[in-house]
């Protein structure tokens, strides 16, 4: 990634990002302070211990939302240990509105009362879902926080990918978001291999410049991920080819979301932005010229 590129997608980022995804900008590419983030990230959470208010530019409400848990821990995850006061409150949230295995959905009823994206207004069906358990869960195990209601979510997902015949993009993401962090690692390990098969199989390990799909980045993020070896050295570095052509004229990466709203496609294109050039990075496609984030401790 040349020089002017990444300027064009900073450039970007500031003129259109959130002020939260500004900040992220500035904490893992211009050795930027975390707190800022903490503190923006802190807007966003509400006194039951979940995050609503928009933390997902898809649900526009105040209430929390598990959808918008998993940005919430996804961000901690990148500046530092996620506070055990923070982790434990997002537990009792989730411990009150889960299904009676652990398991949780995207949204709750409370989403057709708001402002979102057209999808989420229309459903249906708010039983408990693999995807989302498994990555909170994930990032929950790797912050080592405890709470009961992880442990019974824990034993869901468990019993869930043990059992899966199929699979489908978003649960493939949040599957080995757990399955990188669970604590048992030959189970762990075992049990990706067994998927691996049908993991690539709704992955686009072939992606065109054109278009959005699901591509083996979006899994393996970076390359000590444990999907990483579900890929080949070719996918992997056509994929990150593909990232790089995709790069707009301005700077940024189009949302792959559909489009509801244009305030919220903004909102999405920076948050896009950021990913992409943290993958980009973790590759090694953007250069060494840039100072790396100085994680808290």
């Amino acid at each position: 990634m040349t020089w002017d590129a990444y300027h064009a997608a900073e450039h970007f980022t500031m003129r259109t990002a959130r002020l939260i995804d500004r900040h992220r900008f500035a904490y893992h590419f211009q050795s930027g302070p975390t707190a800022p983030i903490r503190s923006a990230l802190a807007a966003y959470r509400n006194l039951d211990g979940g995050y609503g208010n928009g933390i997902d530019p898809d649900m526009r409400g105040h209430a929390s939302q598990p959808g918008g848990i998993a940005i919430a821990l996804c961000y901690l995850d990148e500046v530092g240990p996620i506070p055990h006061s923070i982790g434990a409150g997002v537990c009792q949230f989730l411990a009150n509105v889960c299904d009676p295995d652990g398991s949780v959905p995207h949204v709750l009823p409370t989403i057709r009362h708001t402002e979102a994206a057209p999808w989420l207004l229309e459903t249906e069906d708010f039983t408990g879902r693999l995807d989302i358990t498994a990555l909170i869960c994930g990032y929950l195990h790797k912050h080592h926080i405890t709470h009961h209601w992880r442990d019974t979510a824990t034993a869901y997902c468990w019993k869930r990918v043990d059992a899966l015949a199929w699979t489908e993009p978003a649960e493939a993401i949040g599957v080995c978001t757990f399955l990188q962090y669970a604590p048992n690692r030959n189970r762990a390990i075992q049990a990706v291999n067994r998927l691996s098969t049908m993991i690539r199989a709704v992955i686009d390990v072939h992606p065109s410049v054109e278009g959005r799909v699901h591509t083996p980045l979006d899994l393996a993020c970076h390359p000590h991920h444990i999907a990483r070896p579900l890929f080949t050295d070719a996918e992997i570095s056509r994929s990150l080819d593909v990232f790089e052509e995709q790069q707009r004229s301005d700077g940024g990466w189009d949302a792959i979301w559909g489009q509801w709203d244009p305030a919220v496609t903004l909102e999405h294109e920076g948050m896009r932005t950021i990913q992409r050039l943290r993958i980009l990075r973790a590759y090694g496609r953007v250069g060494t010229y840039l100072p790396q984030p100085r994680r808290d401790r």
